[in-house]
């Protein structure tokens, strides 16, 4: 049986420094799977020839000159699709570390976002728990010893250091005692 209260969480801060870092990641994962869209989509569009077609559509109703090529360097796409995609990656980190800086400035003033969350705990019912039965294999007829720290100290073995100077330079003596 489990048991569910309501607690009232409150958002203050974001740290700046871990929003850059994830927005980051997230816009770069984000334009790499964009221009990554945009490739597969161009040569499935290239090899049906849908660039041709609208090139030979263009100048059958004189839109397009004779010699007119729109779709003949399908790299220079490739290489603009690569820009925007760095740039909108920078733009966009750079607009959410900004945001969260707001959010830090205005949280202070106003308090921060309040959330309402469900905390839920398992109260198991009394018995129900069986018990764990330890195989007789397992079981031992002596208990191991149990290790004692000593209680008196003076059992202890300890270490006296002692730097001393001398003329011809310093001198470390250890003295040890049982």
């Amino acid at each position: 049986m489990a048991s569910v209260r309501r607690v009232r969480r409150v958002i203050r801060k974001f740290d700046p420094w871990t929003v850059l870092k994830v927005s980051l990641v997230f816009y770069a994962v984000m334009s790499v799977a964009v221009v990554l869209g945009l490739v597969i989509l161009w040569s499935v569009v290239n090899n049906a020839g849908i660039p041709q077609a609208i090139e030979d559509f263009g100048k059958e109703i004189t839109l397009l000159e004779a010699d007119a090529e729109l779709f003949r360097d399908g790299e220079r796409y490739l290489r603009v699709a690569v820009f925007l995609g760095v740039v909108w990656t920078v733009l966009l980190t750079g607009l959410t570390t900004l945001a969260a800086l707001m959010y830090n400035l205005v949280s202070d003033i106003v308090g921060g976002i309040e959330v309402v969350v469900l905390e839920e705990t398992l109260n198991a019912p009394p018995g129900s728990q069986q018990a764990v039965r330890i195989p007789q294999s397992w079981q031992t007829t002596t208990p191991p010893p149990t290790a004692r720290p000593p209680s008196d100290r003076s059992d202890m073995p300890t270490e006296e250091v002692t730097l001393g100077e001398e003329a011809d330079g310093s001198k470390l003596e250890v003295r040890s005692s049982q």
